[in-house]
């Protein structure tokens, strides 16, 4: 594993391979000067925020070389932060809504530029979704299985970190809620094998359609020029996720068991 990754029950495949190790070659060279992590979490908003720009005005090929160098520093950043020891909850919580800041604007740019405002929302909808789903599915997997969840950064209290609480409530916790739910609900309904419902195929399923694959991809159609097949693309992992739930019960219904 690169030196200050996070640990996880399944990687990200992309991750892994390309992006991760990248970051690590950025995090070296920082590591001796006074940049901060939220420094870097800054300027990839920033580099998001331009990409949107560009896919507005029709200049495909930067914007996807825009997306995938916020990538590299998506993971610089963490890996710093681990590294200096450095995390913060502050940091959490301006890293999560900052990229769905950045994601809000590029999917804004894409209605904008497909004029498919309706398709560019529900694509943006499914996009934030998949992300939950990324994160809730890693926080159940370590319960029903008695593991301890990572361990957050508790801050002391200031203005900027009750706004930024405030903010994640508002956005992210009635998703978090819901998908917990929604799996409690099939957990117990049919009476599924928690061990086979949450494990590492399951998180497969999901860790694979991550912020860095999704970018990946937007960054692929942009580059040859197709907006709204990246949106199709974005809407049909709404087909997939009922395919994958589907699969994921019907391979955890315990088998019957036959008397003499």
């Amino acid at each position: 594993m690169v030196p200050g990754a996070k640990a996880r029950p399944v990687h990200e495949f992309l991750n892994i391979v390309l992006f991760r190790p990248l970051a690590h070659l950025v995090v070296r060279a920082l590591l001796p000067t006074p940049v901060r992590p939220y420094h870097l979490v800054l300027f990839h908003t920033l580099l998001v925020l331009l990409a949107a720009f560009l896919v507005l005005v029709g200049e495909d090929l930067p914007a996807a070389l825009l997306l995938q160098v916020k990538t590299v520093l998506d993971n610089a950043d963490g890996q710093l932060a681990r590294l200096r020891g450095e995390v913060t909850e502050l940091g959490r919580y301006l890293d999560t809504e900052l990229d769905f800041l950045g994601n809000l604007f590029l999917f804004l740019a894409l209605g904008v530029r497909t004029g498919a405002w309706g398709m560019a929302l529900l694509a943006f909808l499914v996009f934030t979704l998949v992300q939950s789903y990324d994160f809730n599915l890693e926080r159940l997997y370590r319960l029903h299985r008695g593991l301890p969840l990572p361990e957050e950064a508790q801050d002391p209290s200031s203005p900027l970190l009750a706004l930024l609480r405030g903010v994640y409530r508002l956005l992210f916790l009635p998703q978090d809620r819901a998908i917990t739910a929604l799996e409690g609900f099939l957990l117990k309904s049919f009476r599924l094998d928690p061990r086979r419902f949450f494990d590492e195929a399951a998180l497969a399923g999901v860790v694979n359609l991550g912020l860095t694959t999704q970018l990946f991809f937007m960054g692929l159609f942009l580059a040859f020029h197709q907006p709204g097949a990246y949106l199709t693309f974005v809407l049909l992992q709404a087909l997939y996720l009922g395919l994958w739930y589907l699969w994921r019960t019907l391979r955890s219904i315990p088998s019957p068991r036959w008397g003499p």
